[in-house]
């Protein structure tokens, strides 16, 4: 399991971007985080095209299905989103993986058990 932004994992930070010039300014410690896919998938192509690791925001099957096309490393989602997308995501053999965001320890077990790729904790977005 994928564990970001926990304070014992080092993990890169994810930064939300809102213009091609964030995504320029963004450093190579960083993950560019879109959201949501519908407004930003210029912006993921951009990032496709010039290998920038990049996560989206997605709360639909049909955007995950783009966000994998588009090659996101992660989708970031709520639980019972992931739990929906996940299945297919592994059916299909993603490359991207799914993230969901957390804001404490207590939803990784449940998580785990689940078969979500990962989580994410609210502070290793920024």
């Amino acid at each position: 399991m994928i564990i970001v932004g926990h304070k014992w994992i080092k993990s890169k930070k994810f930064r939300k971007v809102f213009s091609l010039e964030d995504i320029k300014n963004s450093s190579a410690d960083e993950i560019v985080l879109l959201e949501p896919l519908v407004d930003s998938h210029g912006f993921a192509q951009y990032c496709q095209e010039n290998n920038i690791e990049y996560a989206v925001v997605v709360n639909t099957l049909d955007n995950a299905l783009f966000a994998n096309a588009l090659g996101a490393k992660y989708i970031i989602c709520e639980e019972d989103d992931a739990l929906m997308i996940q299945p297919i995501a592994q059916e299909y053999l993603f490359d991207t993986r799914i993230l969901v965001l957390i804001h404490c320890e207590k939803s990784i077990n449940k998580l785990a058990r689940s078969g979500i790729d990962g989580v994410i904790f609210a502070e290793a977005i920024c």
